[in-house]
C-alpha cells in the first residue's frame, strides 16, 4: 500500500502518549518530516483512571495533534495493540497456486479462536511464489476492538486508510532498518516492545514472525514501589522515574528486584517455549525498545539471565532527520519503533502489508476518494458531448468539400490492396522455396550422433583421465613415443586397443538381436587397422556394398527387467586386445561400484551420465542380460579359429623358410603376432628353457607363455533423444534416396 501523495503519517495510541511520524519518500531517501509524542498527562492503565477518563484524554490527544499538524492527503496507519490481536504462520501442502486464497480461507477458520463474523482478518504469504512449501500469516482482531479505536479519527474526519498490529509493525521496522538481523530462518532476533502495563514480544527471521504479549510492563515496577512504600500510583510513578537520584535508591531497587525477576523468567520462558517448537533456531539478538526500557538496569539484568547480547538503538540507521529536530526525535527514539514500521508499509516498504481495517470503513473510504472522480467524469462527459455536436457540424461541412480528395484516396487504396495481394504471393513462394530447403537438409539431421556414440564409448576406456597413474603412458601412445611406450613393462600397461567397433541404429533395442548392422566405415590409422559399423538415421554420402551381409543372433531370448526401459538405440560390438595382466581387471572388476578410480570399461559404460559430465545421450541397456549385453576373453594365439579370436590382432611376422624349417624342429611356431606399433610379441609362445628348448608338460604337451588377451563386448545402448517412430520413418521418406532400399547393407564414406 503505497502513498500516493509520498508521504504517511503513522499513529500508535500508547498507555502513556500518542506517538506520530511523518515519513517521506525523497529522492534521497525516506525523510522525517514531522512527528510528535503528546503526553496524556496521565497513564491511561494506572489506577484511579476511569475508562471514560480515559477516552477524553486520548481524543483530547488526537485533536491536538490535528491542530499541530497539516495532515493534507497524506495516508494515515494506525496500529492495534498486540495483547488484542492474533497472528500465526501456518505451511501449506503442495498444490496449484491458484488454490492458495480457497486454502487459506479454511486454514483461517480453522485456526482462528473467534467466530469469523466477529473479526477483522487478512494473510500474506511469506515465502516466495515459486517455493514448493508455502508459508502464509494469518492475521486477526475482534471487529469491536478497532472499531472503537477508530471512533477517536472519525470524530476529527480523518480517514484511516489501514491498520496495523504492533508486533507486526515492529518486525517491518527491523527487517527495513536491521536488514542484517533477519538473513536467516535459522538465526533469529528477539525485539521486546516494554510498555506500561504489556509487553510486546516478537521473534523475526527471515520468512518467519512469531508474537507473544507478555502481561508485565513498566506499571508493575511501579505497583512494586508503591506497595513497599505505601505511596499512590502517581507518586510511586514519580519515585520509580528519579530513582537513580533519589538517596533511597538502593531501597528503591530492591523493592522492584522481584519484579525483575519475574519479567526475565516470563521472556525466558517464552523464548524457551519457541526453541521447543523450532528446535534448529538460535537466538543471536534481543532488541529492547519502548519507554520501559528507561528503568535502570534492566536490559544489563536481561542479559545475565538471558545470556543474549541486548541492545537498545538510539537512532535508526535509515531514517534521515532534519538537524533541528535530531536532538528531540532522538529522545524518544525507543517510542517511534512502532510508528516507523507502520509508515514504512503506508510508504509500500513494508515485509507484512496485512490490513485490519474493517471492510465497512475501507469501502466507505474508496466511495469518498472516487467521488471527486465522478464528478469530473460527469463534466468531462458534459464538455465531449458540446465538443462531439460542434466537430459533427465541421464535419459535415468539410465532407462536402472534399470529394475530389476522397476520389484520390479511394484510387490509392486499391493500388495498396494490390501491392499487398503481390506481397501475400511473394512471401507464399517464399514459404515453398524455404521447405524446399528444409526439405534438402532435413538429410544432414542426427548425422552428429554417430560420432556422440564413438566419442563417449573411447571417453570409458583407460585413459589419462580414468587412470592417471599412467598418464604419460598414454601420451606417448598418442605421439607415438616408441621407446617411452617399451619403458613400462608390457604387462604393467593398463590399455585395451580398440581393432574392430560396430555401431547398429535399431528402433526398438530389446527386441533387436546382435547383427543388425546397416551401415559400415572402415578406416585404418599407421598403427592399427579398425573396422566400424554405424548404422545412423541421417547424413553422410552413401555406397552400396553387396560384400557385407546381415548377422545372426542366435542368443536365447530373456525376459527385459521391468525397472528398464527400452526404445530406439545401438547395437554396438568392439573387440580388441589388452597387454595388461589381468585383462577382467580392466573390463569389469568386482565390488568396484563405490570406487570410480578403479571402475573398468564395463563399469564406465554404467555410469555414461558420470564421464561425461552428467549429461550423456546414451545408456547401457541390459547389462544383466545375456540377451542384451555380452563379454568374452581369451589369449591371443595364432590359431584363431580354435579359440575364436576376433580377427585384426595385431600383425603376422612370419620367418624365412630356413628358420621355419629350424624352428619346427625345436617345437616353435613357424610366425607370431606382433604390436604393430612397438613390435612386441603379442601371441601366445611355445616356453623355452635355458637351452632353448621348448618346455614341456607331464603329459607331453608344450607349455605355452602368454602375452596379450583379446576381448569381445557387445552390448546395447538406448538412445535418450531419439526421434519417435513416426516422426523417423516420416524424415527417412523424405531423405531416401531413390536407389535405397530397406534391408540392404551401405558403406558411410568420408567426403
Amino acid at each position: 500500500m503505497a502513498s500516493g501523495t509520498g508521504s504517511v503519517w503513522a499513529l500508535d495510541i500508547g498507555n502513556n502518549a500518542l506517538k506520530a511520524l511523518r515519513l517521506t519518500d525523497t529522492s534521497r531517501g525516506i525523510e522525517v518530516t514531522g512527528f510528535e509524542c503528546i503526553n496524556y498527562g496521565k497513564i491511561l492503565s494506572g489506577s484511579g483512571v476511569k475508562p471514560t477518563e480515559r477516552e477524553e484524554l486520548i481524543a483530547f490527544a488526537v485533536r491536538q495533534f490535528v491542530k499541530s499538524n497539516d495532515i493534507g492527503k497524506d495516508n494515515i496507519i494506525v496500529s492495534v495493540p498486540g495483547q488484542n490481536s492474533f497472528a500465526r504462520f501456518v505451511k501449506l501442502p503442495p498444490f496449484d497456486k491458484k488454490q492458495i486464497p480457497e486454502m487459506v480461507k479454511y486454514e483461517a477458520a480453522q485456526q482462528i479462536p473467534f467466530d469469523m463474523n466477529d473479526v477483522q482478518w487478512d494473510w500474506q504469504l511469506m515465502t516466495e511464489p515459486d517455493d514448493p512449501e508455502a508459508k502464509v500469516g494469518l492475521f486477526a482482531i475482534k471487529t469491536d476492538i478497532v472499531t472503537s479505536e477508530l471512533e477517536y479519527f472519525s470524530r476529527e474526519n480523518l480517514q484511516v486508510s489501514c491498520v496495523q498490529m504492533v508486533p507486526m509493525a515492529l518486525y517491518n521496522y527491523l527487517v527495513y532498518d536491521r536488514p542484517e538481523l533477519t538473513k536467516s530462518d535459522t538465526k533469529a532476533t528477539v525485539v521486546i516492545n516494554i510498555g506500561a502495563e504489556n509487553s510486546d514480544l516478537i521473534v523475526c527471521t527471515k520468512s518467519l514472525v512469531w508474537q507473544r504479549s507478555i502481561p508485565m510492563g513498566g506499571n508493575a515496577f511501579t505497583r512494586a514501589i508503591a506497595d513497599a512504600f505505601k505511596l499512590n500510583f502517581t507518586k510511586a510513578e514519580k519515585l520509580k522515574r528519579t530513582a537513580a537520584m533519589s538517596k533511597y535508591a538502593r531501597q528503591i531497587f530492591q523493592a522492584m528486584k522481584p519484579v525483575f525477576t519475574d519479567f526475565a523468567s516470563e521472556v525466558q520462558r517464552s523464548l524457551g517455549f519457541y526453541s521447543s517448537s523450532n528446535p534448529d533456531t538460535s537466538f543471536t539478538k534481543l532488541i529492547a525498545l519502548g519507554g520501559g526500557i528507561k528503568m535502570r538496569g534492566l536490559l544489563k539484568y536481561l542479559q545475565q539471565t538471558l545470556q543474549i547480547p541486548v541492545e537498545s538503538p538510539d537512532s535508526f540507521k535509515k531514517l534521515k532527520v532534519n538537524p533541528s529536530d535530531q536532538a528531540k526525535f532522538h529522545e524518544n527514539v525507543n517510542d517511534f519503533a512502532v510508528v516507523y514500521g507502520l509508515a514504512l508499509q503506508g510508504l509500500g516498504l513494508a515485509r507484512i502489508e496485512s490490513d485490519l481495517l474493517p471492510t465497512k470503513i475501507a469501502r466507505q473510504m474508496n466511495w469518498k476518494n472516487k467521488t471527486k472522480f465522478f464528478i469530473l467524469a460527469a463534466c468531462m462527459l458534459l464538455a465531449v458531448s458540446v465538443a462531439s455536436l460542434l466537430r459533427a457540424n465541421l464535419d459535415r461541412v468539410s465532407y462536402n468539400g472534399n470529394a475530389s480528395q476522397r476520389r484520390k484516396v479511394d484510387n490509392l487504396v486499391r493500388d495498396v490492396k494490390k501491392a499487398r495481394l503481390d506481397v501475400q504471393l511473394q512471401h507464399e513462394k517464399a514459404i515453398e522455396a524455404r521447405q524446399a530447403l528444409d526439405s534438402s537438409f532435413a538429410i544432414f539431421s542426427y548425422r552428429d550422433v554417430i560420432p556422440r556414440l564413438h566419442e563417449t564409448i573411447i571417453n570409458a576406456l583407460p585413459n589419462a583421465k580414468n587412470n592417471p597413474q599412467q598418464k604419460e603412458l598414454y601420451e606417448a601412445f598418442a605421439n607415438k613415443d616408441i621407446d617411452l611406450i617399451l619403458s613400462v613393462p608390457r604387462k604393467q600397461r593398463k590399455q585395451l586397443l580398440v581393432t574392430s567397433f560396430t555401431a547398429d541404429f535399431v528402433a526398438d533395442v530389446e527386441m533387436a538381436a546382435f547383427g543388425t548392422g546397416k551401415i559400415t566405415k572402415k578406416t585404418r590409422t599407421p598403427s592399427y587397422e579398425r573396422e566400424m559399423e554405424y548404422a545412423e538415421p541421417r547424413g553422410g554420402r552413401l555406397r552400396k556394398d553387396s560384400r557385407r551381409s546381415r548377422r545372426d543372433d542366435e542368443e536365447e531370448q530373456m525376459q527385459q527387467p521391468e525397472e528398464e526401459l527400452g526404445g530406439a538405440g545401438f547395437i554396438v560390438t568392439i573387440t580388441g586386445y589388452s597387454p595388461y595382466r589381468n585383462i577382467n581387471e580392466l573390463l569389469d572388476p568386482v565390488a568396484v561400484e563405490n570406487n570410480p578410480e578403479k571402475w573398468g570399461f564395463i563399469t564406465r559404460l554404467m555410469h555414461l551420465d558420470e564421464i561425461v559430465d552428467g549429461n550423456s545421450p546414451f545408456v547401457l541397456f541390459g547389462k544383466t542380460d545375456p540377451q542384451h549385453f555380452s563379454s568374452s576373453t581369451g589369449v591371443v594365439t595364432l590359431d584363431s579359429k580354435s579359440t575364436k579370436m576376433p580377427d585384426n590382432i595385431g600383425v603376422l611376422k612370419k620367418e624365412n623358410v630356413a628358420a621355419k624349417s629350424k624352428n619346427r624342429q625345436k617345437g616353435k611356431d613357424a610366425g607370431v603376432l606382433v604390436d604393430s606399433m612397438t613390435g612386441e610379441v603379442i601371441s601366445q609362445q611355445v616356453k623355452l628353457n635355458e637351452e632353448g628348448q621348448p618346455v614341456y608338460d607331464r603329459r607331453g604337451k608344450a607349455v605355452y607363455e602368454v602375452h596379450d588377451n583379446w576381448f569381445i563386448l557387445k552390448a546395447k545402448f538406448v538412445w535418450k533423444d531419439a526421434p519417435k517412430a513416426s516422426e523417423f520413418e516420416e524424415e527417412q521418406e523424405d531423405s531416401r534416396s531413390s536407389q535405397r532400399r530397406p534391408g540392404r547393407r551401405y558403406e558411410l564414406m568420408d567426403d
